[in-house]
């Protein structure tokens, strides 16, 4: 098995080599690529000392596992030291070394790759008997031996720019922020606070030709560096203070000198780069997720009437707003809704839709690409609105408003105006605009320091740390989208319960995404939510088992349904507790509660 692993990494490292085209030589791209040759030699050595580490691992013996504990912290320290390089200009080949230690499946393709990597290496060695799996830990450590080894080639007729690398940069800072503060790839060892400040070093060293003694840039790495090495412990970390003083104005610093330079370049990711930071209003680019469409006014007022509209249902009794009241949020109150007979409950929960234009797949199990299509098929779904497509348009052109409103919002139409993916466009439009960003959160990243409590400024810290929530509910959204390119979202298997009765439980049947796409490892997999404004939208999960965020919480301190003994195969979620006290679980809630937002949504 290690055999293949080894051919198929260096098939993919030679390719990567040929990978680039000569572009014009940059004063900065000789400094960067010596950094990464130091980096890649350091990270080598450490990769050496990792396997060597993992064969001297002997039965019973918990100081040769915690030997390799420290070998593993050691190799990771030195990848961070060329993350920023690898992630951005060889993608594929960085997966090598810390892709998640989860099953990645590759849509549309139905392929998967199995766990691998440091991050597989850590959750091994800190499992209940990592002796019992040396074999699988050599085989891994030997890969990343054998590529980091091999690092070298991958600069073979290579060539970049300083706007590149400059992009590089962002997309680096914006990772740090939103995934190595959080721990996302370090839960078991807790480093990712010193692997953020070894990053931030790396920064400083990759932009000195840059930057001036007074530079604003400057300025801000060294402070970021000195607070991260000052405060190295992961669970006491203050990530809110960090983020604040230094982290997101370093942030802006460098967002301005690239300007400044004239090095500005956007290849990649649904950042807006014009957004002063990963906390702004305008961080992610809407238009990532409407094919570069840019919903006009007309089109959002139609939208909003079109909502509340009872003749897109096949009786004439319910429109959207039926199961997404503006009062709760776009939620609707009930465990799961009712069908349009009143009598039948509908399988799942009716999702909030405040946030839900910032999502690659809709409905829980994602089979609806965008917004327009999960609208067109709830139209039509015979237990929701059962409504006809030609029954719809015939009534809706039989109203002069509607002909006079369809025709303002798409102008320029040679044909019908009145149809069916002009309705679905509209009313994605008018969703579109149920994400105002006004949070208690937002108003304290915006510069008013009184807008938290005391305990939501914990609750936060421990969101985005010990708690582990930011680790699949990522800033600044905190939904599903996987930074730093935000052009991925997430499915997890978390074991749900079929009720929130926790002493007692038993496993929700719903195969989720598995129904749509039949791969073993999307069994009982859902759509990672956004957690703004969930104070205002209970019951929760997809069947709505828990009755309030304080069940939510035991839930996720237990470690999931397999932390609570049901064992499902196939939950992606760590089964690990996550030993919250009660004051923590009221701190996090409090910090829920700050993700409400202050538009008033009544009709």
């Amino acid at each position: 098995m290690h055999r293949n692993k080894v051919i198929w990494l260096l098939f993919s490292l030679l390719l990567a080599a040929y990978s680039f085209t000569p572009s014009t030589d940059d004063h900065g791209v000789a400094h960067t690529i010596a950094i990464f040759r130091e980096g890649a030699a350091g990270f080598a050595a450490a990769s050496l000392e990792l396997e060597q580490a993992v064969q001297a691992i002997q039965k019973n013996d918990t100081a040769s596992v915690n030997r390799a504990k420290e070998a593993l912290k050691k190799c990771r320290l030195q990848y961070k030291r060329i993350e920023f390089f690898l992630d951005y200009f060889f993608f594929s080949s960085s997966m090598v070394y810390n892709r998640p230690a989860k099953t990645e499946i590759d849509e549309p393709y139905m392929e998967y790759q199995a766990p691998s990597g440091l991050q597989q290496i850590a959750v091994i060695l800190f499992g209940k008997d990592p002796f019992s799996r040396k074999k699988e830990l050599a085989t891994e450590a030997l890969v990343i031996r054998t590529a980091a080894a091999d690092l070298p080639s991958l600069l073979y007729q290579f060539s970049t720019s300083d706007k590149a690398i400059m992009e590089s940069i962002r997309l680096e800072l914006v990772r740090l922020y939103a995934g190595g503060i959080t721990g996302y790839d370090t839960p078991e060892l807790k480093t990712g606070i010193t692997e953020t400040a070894q990053s931030m070093r790396t920064i400083r060293a990759v932009l000195s030709p840059w930057l001036s003694n007074t530079s604003p840039v400057a300025h801000y790495l060294d402070q970021c560096i000195r607070y991260l090495e000052a405060h190295p412990g992961f669970d006491d970390f203050n990530r809110l203070e960090f983020l604040t003083t230094c982290g997101l104005p370093l942030q802006e610093a460098t967002g301005a000198l690239i300007h400044d330079l004239q090095l500005d370049l956007h290849t990649r990711s649904a950042l807006n780069y014009n957004a002063p930071h990963l906390f702004s209003k305008d961080a992610i680019d809407l238009k990532t997720f409407t094919n570069g469409a840019v919903y006009t006014e007309n089109q959002k007022l139609l939208g909003r009437q079109l909502f509340f509209e009872k003749a897109l249902s096949g009786n004439n009794t319910r429109n959207c707003a039926t199961c997404h009241r503006p009062e709760l949020y776009f939620s609707d109150g009930l465990r799961t809704s009712m069908a349009l007979d009143n009598k039948t409950p509908v399988k799942r929960n009716a999702p909030a839709l405040t946030y839900a234009a910032f999502q690659y797949a809709q409905f829980w199990d994602g089979r609806a690409g965008t917004l327009a299509q999960q609208i067109l098929t709830v139209i039509s779904n015979p237990q929701e609105m059962d409504g006809d497509h030609a029954v719809i348009v015939h009534r809706l052109e039989d109203s002069a408003s509607y002909r006079s409103a369809f025709s303002d919002a798409f102008p320029g139409n040679t044909g019908a105006t009145v149809t069916m993916p002009h309705l679905a466009t509209a009313i994605a439009a008018y969703l579109s605009t149920l994400a105002p960003m006004n949070s208690a959160m937002d108003e304290y990243f915006a510069g008013n320091k009184n807008a938290m409590t005391p305990a939501q400024i914990r609750g936060f810290n421990l969101f985005t740390g010990k708690a582990q929530c930011a680790t699949c509910h990522f800033a600044p959204l905190f939904n599903g989208l996987t930074p730093p390119l935000y052009q991925f979202t997430e499915f997890e298997n978390l074991g749900i319960t079929a009720s929130d009765d926790l002493q007692h439980p038993s496993p929700d049947t719903d195969a989720g995404r598995y129904e749509f796409f039949p791969i073993p490892y999307y069994q009982r997999a859902f759509k990672t939510p956004t957690v703004r404004n969930t104070a205002m939208t209970a019951p929760y999960m997809h069947n709505g088992a828990f009755r309030d965020l304080e069940k939510v919480m035991e839930f996720y301190n237990a470690g999931g349904g397999n932390g609570l003994g049901i064992n499902d195969p196939y939950q992606t979620l760590s089964s690990a507790p996550l030993h919250l006290s009660n004051a923590e679980i009221g701190d996090i809630i409090a910090f829920i509660h700050a993700l409400t937002d202050k538009k008033d949504f009544k009709k």
